[in-house]
């Protein structure tokens, strides 16, 4: 497989100053993607540790999603196997309750050419409202959450893992008690499976 085109795009989009003057911090994209990459993880947009260290994920919220999907860092991170490309590839900001929604710009701009790229994905985690309301077009994520089953096997929408929503894991205990328990092993299965010839 050649990696080239997609490593020409990341560079590209690193590079993306379009939401320049709307960003507190400047322009900062932060995603993760190789080629052969079978699980790809959208949420919202990089945090200010995230924007300070360039590696997605690399917070709090980061440490529960890994233990949703029981994946150490080294595993979560290898990007020939877990791309990470959130709606908003830049930090936001801050608003009155936590960080500003992702800009508007990215996800119409950047996702469809990346996704053109990742011939290998099996699953698509969708992190958060913001992601399900792009991918989905539904607006209530404990309903869209509640019904997972029916947008397998090639999406799964999930609660965003931050700290700030540990009164929805205690309203819904369904969740850590049949999705988790369900999602643990088919992460393991898809990372597993051999690859293509045509990937290799």
């Amino acid at each position: 497989m050649d990696e080239r085109p997609l490593q020409f795009l990341l560079q590209k989009i690193h590079q993306c100053q379009l939401c320049q003057q709307a960003l507190p911090l400047g322009a900062n994209p932060v995603i993760r993607a190789r080629s052969q990459a079978r699980i790809l993880i959208i949420g919202q947009a990089p945090g200010l540790k995230v924007h300070h260290s360039d590696l997605p994920w690399n917070d709090a919220s980061g440490k529960r999603l890994r233990q949703w999907l029981q994946l150490s860092p080294r595993e979560f991170y290898d990007a020939s196997k877990i791309a990470i490309m959130p709606m908003g590839l830049c930090y936001p900001g801050r608003g009155k309750s936590g960080d500003k929604p992702p800009r508007p710009e990215c996800a119409p701009l950047w996702h469809p050419q990346v996704l053109k790229l990742l011939p290998e994905l099996r699953l698509t985690l969708l992190v958060g409202q913001y992601a399900q309301r792009y991918y989905l077009q539904t607006n209530n994520l404990t309903e869209t959450v509640l019904n997972w089953r029916h947008y397998l096997p090639q999406l799964l929408p999930l609660p965003h893992p931050s700290p700030r929503n540990q009164l929805w894991f205690k309203r819904n205990p369904w969740f850590d008690e049949e999705l988790v328990p369900w999602l643990q092993p088919h992460i393991q299965k898809i990372i597993g499976e051999p690859m293509e010839p045509s990937a290799l």
